[in-house]
Formats: structure tokens, sequence, C-alpha cells
């Protein structure tokens, strides 16, 4: 694992531009969309999140918002390009009755034919079960970070809480969307560690959205250095090559990137953005500047059910399926 972040940058970059084109068209990329549909108040306490109540970060606390209202920016979403809509509430674990009200939402949100994601905190096995019924198609949870930094990230939840959400996920029949953050003070062999946890969970995520920290005043991280642009670019590459038909997502902290950087992920292996000028409660690329840089850079989106996961899709011609062990120790 630290062997492939230590490749020469431009070997490690073929490698995985590589392996992508063996899976996934590189001139199509995944968009989705992320809302807030509960803000604030969550009693825990990561570093790097504006939305805990402990920290001062000027983020106001809102109730979860009217089904209506969700429907509303799902639609415009979907004329903007956007393929899949998530839905975010911060919450530590919702309540039975808050799931009631998710489930409404997504039932709103399918029939408009886009898919549809939640970040809700930890879920029971029950209550992933009536996401599912609800016609929920992905569930994000991320690891965050190595088990090994962990601690020095979060105190109010273990890692094998976030595992055990995974595994109600999975056993649900949910698609999974799972990745971490970067950036956050942790060494070259703890982010190797992080890609190392994600690509040895029972399957694969789905979807690997990889963060890079947006420092928010108010946070315990809101003075930590900037990670190196190449290394997060390694990161990128890595998770393509260990994780090669999961959907890589070029996530939180784009709205800092240049152009520049945002296309050496592409060519490193991301195929999947989140669309919209806010997500949950930090900035995004507005939705011209990304059409601009699609458009700069010979992108398209990717149309719904290219690379779920589930069926053969045009992007390689190639089926998506498990990796057998033998093909990933092939890859590295």
């Amino acid at each position: 694992m630290r062997a492939l972040f230590d490749l020469p940058f431009t070997e490690l970059v073929f490698r995985a531009a590589s392996v992508h084109r063996q899976h996934f068209d590189p001139a199509q990329v995944q968009v989705s969309t992320l809302l807030s549909v509960k803000t604030g108040g969550c009693p825990e306490d990561c570093a790097y999140c504006p939305q805990a109540a402990r920290y001062d970060t000027g983020v106001q606390a809102h109730k979860l918002m009217d089904t209506d209202e969700v429907l509303a920016k799902a639609r415009a979403a979907k004329a903007a390009g956007a393929s899949r809509f998530c839905m975010g509430a911060a919450w530590r674990s919702p309540k039975d009755r808050d799931i009631a009200k998710v489930a409404d939402m997504v039932s709103a949100v399918k029939s408009l034919g886009l898919e549809t994601c939640a970040t809700l905190g930890m879920l029971s096995a029950a209550q992933a079960g009536a996401l599912k019924q609800a016609g929920l198609d992905y569930y994000n949870h991320n690891l965050d970070t190595a088990p090994e930094f962990y601690g020095q990230i979060i105190h109010t939840r273990e890692y094998q809480d976030r595992l055990d959400t995974l595994g109600h996920v999975r056993d649900a029949g949910l698609k999974t969307c799972c990745g971490g953050i970067v950036g956050m003070g942790e060494s070259r062999d703890e982010r190797a560690g992080l890609l190392h946890a994600l690509a040895s969970l029972p399957a694969h995520p789905d979807s690997v959205p990889i963060n890079r920290l947006v420092k928010v005043a108010g946070t315990p991280l809101a003075e930590q250095a900037e990670l190196d642009p190449f290394e997060f670019v390694r990161t990128i590459a890595v998770a393509r090559i260990l994780m090669p038909r999961s959907m890589v997502r070029l996530s939180a902290g784009r709205a800092t990137m240049s152009d520049e950087l945002q296309a050496l992920c592409f060519l490193a292996g991301a195929n999947s953005i989140f669309l919209g000028d806010k997500l949950l409660t930090t900035g995004n690329p507005d939705v011209a500047a990304d059409h601009a840089l699609f458009a700069r850079l010979g992108l398209q989106p990717m149309t719904i059910g290219c690379g779920d996961g589930d069926s053969p899709c045009a992007c390689a011609g190639t089926a998506h399926a498990d990796v057998r062990a033998s093909e990933a120790a092939a890859l590295v």
C-alpha cells in the first residue's frame, strides 16, 4: 500500500489512469448534488465539522426541511445536470420518526427519476431496511480516516460504530458510499491506512468520496497546514488502483482547488463530483464554473445506471463485478 504512494508521481498517475480506462470511460463523470436537509446542532466532536454544536462556527441549527422544499431543490439539481441527489442531516443517529420523514423525501425525489443517497449518521438494521423500502439507492457513512489516526479526530463515536452502520447498510441491500478526509494532519502512512481500511471492507464501496479538509474557523482544525496538492492527487490515484470499479468522488475542498489540480485528479481516476454552490455548510464551485471546466476538459456527465456496479455499461464495455484479490494484486 505505502509502496503505491511512494511511486514516482507520473508513474502512479499513469497506473491509476490505466486502471480507470479498464472499467470506465475517462471522459464521463458522475454528478451528484448534496443538500443539507437538517443543519447544525450535532452532539459529536468531529474536529473538522462546523455543524458540531460544541464549536462556535457561525452555523445556525435548522430543523428538518419539508419534503416539498427538498423536492424543489431536487428538481433544480436535475435541471443543472445531476443524476444523484444526496440528503444529509446532522444527527449522531436519527430517531425512527426522523427516518419516516426522510423516507418520504426519498420517495418524492425518486419520482423525479434521480438516484437517491442519504447521510444521516449511525443507523440500526431496521432503519436501514426502512430506507431501502422507501427506495433509497445509496447510504453515505464515511470512515473519515485511518483507524490508527481516528482517535485524534473524533472521541464521541468509535470506529467500530462506523463499521457496524456500514454492515447494516450492506445487509439491507443499499449501495454504500464511504470514504474519508485527508489533510487533517495525518501522515502518508495514515492516508494509506484509510485507503487500506476502505479496500478491506467486505465489499468495496460503490462510491468513495475523497475529501480535502475544508478549514472552518472555530473548529479544532481551523489552522491545520494545507496538504500538498500532489499528495492529494496521489491519494486519488491509490484509491482508483485499490478500488478499480468504485466511483471515486472528488468531494469537499474543490472550492479552493485550481482547475489544473482538478484536471490532475480526473486524470488520476476521479470520476464523480458534487455539483452546486454548497456542500452541506461549506462552499463548492458554482454550477457554471463546473460546466465550463467540463467543456475545457472534454468531460460529460454520466447518465443514471452507468457504472452503478450492477449491470454492464458503455464505459469500457466491461461488466462491473467484485474485484478478485488476484486482479487487485496484479494492479500493484
